[in-house]
């Protein structure tokens, strides 16, 4: 297998492969409406955005959510999401891409902080689930970071065999998301990492993790070709 073939992308979903931003700053916003908190545009959550979430609300709060306040504007960020997304679809391009990333005979997988039951029927509603070699959100408590969860989302593919492949090394696997946690995660299992701009966070929050920020996925995916072929 040479290292082309080798090359394995992890795709962040929210924000990035799915356009659901509109989603995401309603759900946002019904959820601070129960602490009374104003509600945000769009820029102003790129510029605050971090995760883990209750950190991003102590911006806003200036302090922490106490337990129950977290489980309230958890509950209702999760209903009102639901509701909304509905309106949302794949980011410009991304069909495409997939499909030419996998017809290269490389693999794909995605690993998503959404929860993975809800995560995987609507993956499928998109008849895009046939790309990918495994697709995976969360499980689990919502508020916390990808790391972990891309150890464990490695591993299984290392035990998959890639789907009838030799594995997946995390030398040449890039993971393109949004978010700086995608970077974090990235860094935790050895792997590389591609932010892009178009998802939860402000151009220059993601310049400071110290990776790669593009524009569009189609220069995601170039520059995770690149990163991918040369480790």
């Amino acid at each position: 297998m040479g290292k082309s073939e080798a090359a394995h992308i992890v795709w962040d979903w929210n924000g990035t492969l799915f356009h659901d931003n509109d989603a995401i700053i309603g759900a946002t916003n019904a959820a601070f409406a129960e602490l009374g908190l104003e509600p945000i545009t769009l820029e102003q959550y790129r510029a605050m955005y971090c995760v883990p979430v209750p950190k991003f609300y102590e911006r806003l709060l200036g302090r922490l959510p106490s337990d129950a306040e977290w489980e309230v504007m958890d509950g209702t960020f999760q209903r009102h999401y639901a509701e909304h997304r509905v309106r949302c679809g794949l980011t410009e391009g991304a069909v495409e891409l997939l499909t030419g990333w996998r017809s290269a005979g490389r693999s794909q997988s995605i690993l998503s902080m959404y929860g993975h039951e809800e995560l995987v029927p609507l993956v499928r509603g998109f008849g895009i689930e046939s790309h990918f070699v495994r697709v995976d959100g969360r499980t689990g408590p919502s508020g916390g970071s990808k790391a972990e969860h891309m150890v464990r989302h490695l591993a299984a593919l290392a035990e998959a065999g890639g789907a009838g492949r030799a594995g997946v090394d995390p030398a040449r696997t890039v993971v393109i998301g949004d978010a700086a946690d995608d970077a974090v995660a990235a860094r935790h299992v050895g792997a590389r990492a591609v932010l892009y701009t178009g998802g939860s966070h402000s151009r220059g929050s993601l310049e400071a993790v110290g990776v790669p920020v593009v524009d569009s996925l189609a220069e995601a995916v170039a520059v995770a070709e690149r990163l991918a072929m040369a480790a």
